[in-house]
């Protein structure tokens, strides 16, 4: 829709909101007693996942309905889809067709069936009889629809060919490295919908527990005016400076992708404000776009949800929710520090006017800023004290003390904002543009970071599950839009009552329809990519993928990681980032953390999901068909293609930072204490500035070409600083296989020693390496150590000869793939123990020293020629 636009002139507000529909919520939107029915549907759905989600689920909810909450669960999705998203651009928007009509119910029915005929599938112990296949077919073909119309062509087809695969792997057409013997009708559609292998496996489980209650939060939140005060608070702090409207739209779009999933209404709810005052100081219509474009995808890689991967993560690596957010933070923090000043440099360049009469210090600015967000993170640290305390005075009563404090800080807060004007949407193309004064509008809201902290305070100190914290939350905002009007208007003496009352059950009844029509791309997404986790379970294509990869990378592990973000960016233009995710995730994390081994690189999971993560969501940048530059195109009234490229080359960082984290996991904070963390967030901030300073071809004044290139190489020396190190003072030193034990008599406990396995591979037989990371316990003997290993060492011939692990030990999963029982012996081939090397933390010393001179020589160069700076 939004191809056509693109270089005609911006489009009309209603025809943005258009836009932003027919990709996320659906097109069709018809009116009187059919329009009243599918609100109440979606009404429904969301309260059913609200109170799924509750403590009292168990207690209001049947077992049958909680134990098929997925099939449910895609039932409104699939109804829904077919309700909102027409079939063809010429199909009528303003009525529902008899056929869609038979499509959603039909297709509500078959996701159901599970629910339906549970006791026949439970004695038939899973398998498909000849009804059921043909049923679950019939469910296929109509989710491959469903998804076709909300998410676009591409999902659809790609399942579709993962699907043709599972019934004809075995036909002569497929090339030999992925043939296989192929899965009769029975077991495909047995695997596929019956079980939760397929369609209703751990994506659309994440999906129905977790991801929906977010999509909500951040619906409900909207509609109480989050957003309008998140965007007016950024350009309070940053539009009176130096390009401060791009400023402002990076901090505002990193607020509001807190609360929306989606990129492309990110781009229309903030780029409708900003882009326009962008152009207005000088930013051309696609460099606007393009920072709206950058800033409003990299939404998604912000914590806390991360466009619902954070949730997918959790089951997929194994680890706590509180982990994978800490892990995804700091790369998502600089990321987006550096769009800031990638902003700040293009207005220096075209040394761009400010807006307003105000003159404000940057370094004000920023100070103001760091101590609103530490503050912010203090206090939602903080509050577990005072409740801490109130549950030890009163362990039997502390939950409803606390629900009235809470609700007695809302209160205040709110009689605060009572006392200043409703803040209400700007006109960006007035005459005159009045920046808000933060000192006048911070208290209009204040209450709305109540929600927030919620949310915070469950997830990171309770260390709730996703969707209980999600839950708590979204009560309060039940509570917030149903008082916050009849509240204001007796702090301001007004008489209104019950009409404000019912004003904010209509912004409550809008918010539950708003939630509901977002999820049903993402319900749709989850489920069809059930059907590419399904077909990689049943077929065994994983392995193939990763022999493939390792033949065409040679076994080189750039080749390899630029091959997997490739797949990842194609993959995501047409996917949605979800979606993308689960599919490249399923084919190729296990594969880089094999091929990595072999290598010698010991890469943790989480870091292999977040790199895929990483290059997905570059998709919706991407041209040509990057949708989150068209629809910024559409707002700007630039051109489409350019919007992506200027974008794409904005976003260069987020491409270089997943290789970054790959091979120096500290990014991540993965093994890193608080004094390390510190250092490393710092080190890391001046890198990823360096490095935007280098790639934009400005620091002080203009580079020299010289000048960028030991730019990016001052990052690269503070992003991996153990490369440099690693080649001064080698970090390990080799030492005989058959000597392990004798080492391991004397290892400090915790100590790491890296081993090189080498044997058959159990598939091909052919020779193969893979690196073991080993860290000592606290056994007694060396023997007594290896034993808890897991390995068990014969030493024959000169040569430390391994036997099969005991199945449970901690290196048996690792060593699964090794043939035991061939005639070349599966043996340990080195045995590296760390040795001393200097802190490689001193190579940040001749780095920023070189920074330094050329900062030095760059300022001189500048005062010469009269460059602002």
């Amino acid at each position: 829709m939004a191809q056509d636009t693109p270089g005609k002139g911006p489009l009309s507000e209603e025809e943005l909101q258009d836009l932003v529909s027919s990709s996320d919520s659906g097109a069709r939107n018809p009116a009187g007693s059919v329009g009243t029915f599918l609100a109440i549907v979606a009404v429904i759905w969301s309260l059913f996942q609200v109170v799924l989600a509750s403590p009292v689920s168990n207690l209001v909810l049947p077992g049958a309905i909680i134990n098929n909450d997925r099939s449910i669960h895609l039932a409104f999705g699939l109804f829904l889809a077919f309700m909102a998203y027409p079939a063809l651009k010429s199909s009528p928007r303003n009525y529902i067709p008899i056929q869609d009509w038979i499509m959603g119910v039909l297709g509500a029915f078959i996701a159901m069936y599970g629910y339906f005929f549970y006791d026949k599938i439970v004695r038939s112990g899973g398998l498909a009889d000849d009804t059921d296949k043909w049923v679950s077919l019939i469910g296929l073909l109509l989710l491959f629809e469903g998804a076709r119309r909300a998410l676009g062509p591409a999902m659809a087809i790609i399942a579709s060919i993962f699907l043709l695969y599972v019934f004809f792997g075995s036909s002569e057409w497929v090339p030999d490295v992925i043939r296989w013997k192929g899965a009769s009708l029975q077991k495909a559609m047995s695997h596929m919908w019956i079980t939760s292998e397929g369609v209703f496996g751990i994506a659309l489980g994440v999906s129905t527990k977790f991801v929906f209650l977010f999509v909500l939060f951040g619906a409900l939140l909207d509609k109480a005016g989050a957003g309008n005060y998140f965007i007016k608070m950024a350009f309070g702090a940053l539009g009176h400076l130096r390009g401060g409207p791009a400023k402002a739209a990076v901090v505002g779009s990193a607020a509001t992708g807190l609360i929306s999933g989606s990129s492309i209404a990110n781009v229309v709810t903030t780029g409708t404000f900003t882009i326009p005052l962008m152009k207005r100081v000088g930013f051309s219509s696609e460099q606007a776009g393009s920072v709206e474009v950058a800033s409003s995808v990299n939404g998604q890689i912000m914590p806390p949800v991360m466009g619902a991967a954070a949730f997918l993560m959790v089951e997929y690596v194994g680890i706590s929710y509180v982990e994978v957010i800490t892990h995804a933070f700091l790369p998502a923090a600089i990321s987006y520090i550096a769009l800031v000043y990638i902003v700040h440099l293009e207005a220096v360049k075209r040394n761009m006017p400010t807006l307003g009469n105000r003159t404000v210090s940057m370094g004000k600015t920023i100070g103001g800023m760091a101590l609103f967000f530490v503050g912010f993170a203090l206090l939602c640290y903080g509050v577990q004290y005072p409740v801490k305390a109130i549950i030890a005075l009163m362990p039997n009563a502390s939950g409803l003390t606390l629900s009235l404090l809470v609700f007695a800080a809302y209160v205040a807060l709110l009689w605060l904002a009572a006392g200043t004007d409703d803040l209400v949407p700007d006109d960006p193309n007035a005459e005159d543009v009045e920046l808000p004064v933060v000192a006048e509008i911070y208290r209009a809201g204040l209450y709305y970071l109540l929600p927030i902290i919620v949310l915070v305070y469950f997830l990171m100190i309770e260390q709730k599950s996703p969707g209980l914290s999600a839950f708590w939350a979204t009560a309060l905002l039940f509570v917030i839009l149903l008082t916050q009007k009849p509240l204001k208007a007796i702090f301001r003496g007004q008489s209104d009552m019950a009409q404000t009352f019912m004003s904010g059950v209509g912004d409550l009844w809008q918010g539950l329809i708003d939630g509901a029509r977002n999820m049903i791309g993402i319900a749709l997404a989850t489920a069809t990519a059930g059907v590419i986790v399904g077909t990689v379970t049943l077929t065994g294509v994983g392995q193939v993928m990763a022999d493939l990869v390792e033949f065409l990378s040679g076994g080189n592990l750039i080749l390899m990681l630029i091959m997997v973000g490739l797949l990842s960016l194609i993959l995501g233009m047409g996917l949605p980032t979800t979606a993308n995710y689960i599919v490249v995730s399923s084919l190729m994390a296990g594969v880089v953390v094999e091929l990595g081994a072999q290598s010698g690189l010991i890469v943790p999971l989480i870091a292999v999901h977040l790199f895929v993560f990483y290059f997905g969501i570059m998709a919706d940048v991407t041209p040509p068909v990057g949708l989150a530059s068209f629809a910024a195109a559409a707002v700007s009234g630039g051109d489409a293609i350019k919007t992506g490229f200027i974008a794409f080359f904005y976003s260069l960082r987020t491409v270089a930072l997943p290789f970054v984290f790959i091979f120096n996991t500290d990014l991540l904070l993965i093994d890193v204490g608080w004094v390390q963390g510190i250092m490393v967030a710092v080190t890391a901030t001046i890198a990823i500035l360096v490095f935007t300073a280098g790639t934009m071809g400005w620091f002080v004044t203009k580079n020299r070409i010289y000048e960028s290139v030991a730019l990016v190489l001052i990052a690269f020396a503070l992003f991996r600083p153990d490369f440099f190190m690693n080649r001064l003072q080698p970090p390990y030193q080799q030492i005989e296989p058959t000597a392990l034990v004798e080492r391991l008599d004397t290892a400090a406990e915790g100590r790491e020693l890296r081993v090189v396995v080498s044997g058959p591979d159990f598939d091909t037989g052919e020779m193969k390496d893979t690196t073991l990371l080993l860290v000592v316990g606290p056994e007694a003997s060396g023997q007594e150590r290896l034993d808890a290993m897991g390995l068990i060492v014969l030493e024959e011939d000169g040569i430390a000869r391994l036997e099969e692990p005991m199945f449970g030990t901690p290196v048996s999963s690792d060593l699964s793939s090794f043939d035991f029982y061939a005639d070349a012996p599966v043996q340990l081939s080195k045995v590296q123990v760390p040795a001393d090397q200097m802190p490689k933390e001193l190579i940040f010393i001749p780095a920023l020293i070189l920074l330094g001179l050329l900062a030095f020589a760059q300022r001189a160069r500048a005062s010469k020629q009269g460059v602002p700076a």
